[in-house]
């Protein structure tokens, strides 16, 4: 495949001939076409998944207090925010209302309207602009973030991320709805799907200079945005795994933890925790 460094908005990586970043691992298909992806003999595969990077991201964006604390504790983020919009203490929270509190919380990175929420969970809009009024009474900094970066955005006619990549916004003070909401919406999600992308990118650097330095026989096969994928050689896996942990987490300095997550596997398909 080939990695495209500057085609995405936001700074993603992208992949193209062909696309290995949107290969399924959900359907039946998807896992069949992994497990066709194998390593070198005498090697293993290594995948490093960042936790809920984007919302700890926003976490560290808006300072909130109660977003931070369930992140320090580690807390269940959607299991937090679903106890507040249904009114029942976390025991208490079912695997659906569980679901639907996951909707909002990613939702409300990327700017989602309570039309939007409501056509994706399959409620009222009374009811959806019901969760997310819950949504900023648990989370006020984060509401409060949101209207500085539009304010902010307004005013500049670009955001940008963590480490200073701007993305212009032309649209954001536009007469027409549509377009002004468009930025909007990208006003709200760049720094977030941005400054993970800033993230990852540096967490990579780091990792190829540490098995330069060591001499590890360990290197990175793909990115698929949040995940690595490494192929390493079978008697390093060990210590791979916690270079890989130890330089995915402390890549940047943030008021939350960073949380990395390891899986192996003899193919990209039957990868094991």
């Amino acid at each position: 495949t080939s990695f495209n460094q500057t085609v995405t908005a936001t700074g993603r990586l992208s992949s193209s001939e062909p696309n290995l970043q949107n290969i399924p691992i959900r359907n039946k298909l998807g896992q069949r076409l992994r497990h066709a992806f194998m390593p070198e003999n005498g090697y293993v595969f290594l995948s490093a998944d960042y936790s809920q990077v984007e919302l700890r991201l926003l976490a560290h964006l808006s300072q909130d207090s109660n977003l931070k604390r369930a992140f320090a504790k580690n807390e269940d983020i959607h299991r937090e925010t679903a106890a507040e919009i249904f009114g029942v203490l976390p025991l208490k929270v079912t695997p659906q209302m569980r679901r639907q509190a996951k909707v909002v919380n990613f939702g409300i990175i990327y700017g989602i309207s309570a039309y939007g929420l409501s056509r994706d969970l399959g409620i009222s809009q009374k009811e959806a602009e019901d969760y997310i009024e819950k949504y900023f009474d648990r989370y006020p900094k984060v509401k409060d973030y949101i209207e500085k970066t539009l304010r902010e955005a307004r005013e500049r006619q670009y955001v940008t991320t963590l480490l200073g990549r701007k993305r212009r916004l032309p649209g954001i003070n536009s007469r027409n709805k549509r377009t002004r909401e468009f930025a909007e919406r990208t006003a709200m999600n760049t720094p977030v799907q941005g400054g993970a992308a800033d993230l990852i990118k540096l967490a990579m650097i780091n990792l190829d200079r540490r098995f330069k330095k060591e001499g590890s026989g360990a290197y990175i096969i793909l990115q698929i945005h949040d995940e690595l994928l490494l192929e390493v050689p079978e008697a390093e896996i060990d210590q791979t795994r916690k270079i890989v942990k130890e330089e995915m987490e402390r890549a940047m300095k943030l008021s939350v933890p960073l949380v990395v997550e390891t899986k192996v596997g003899e193919n990209w398909g039957e990868m094991k925790s």
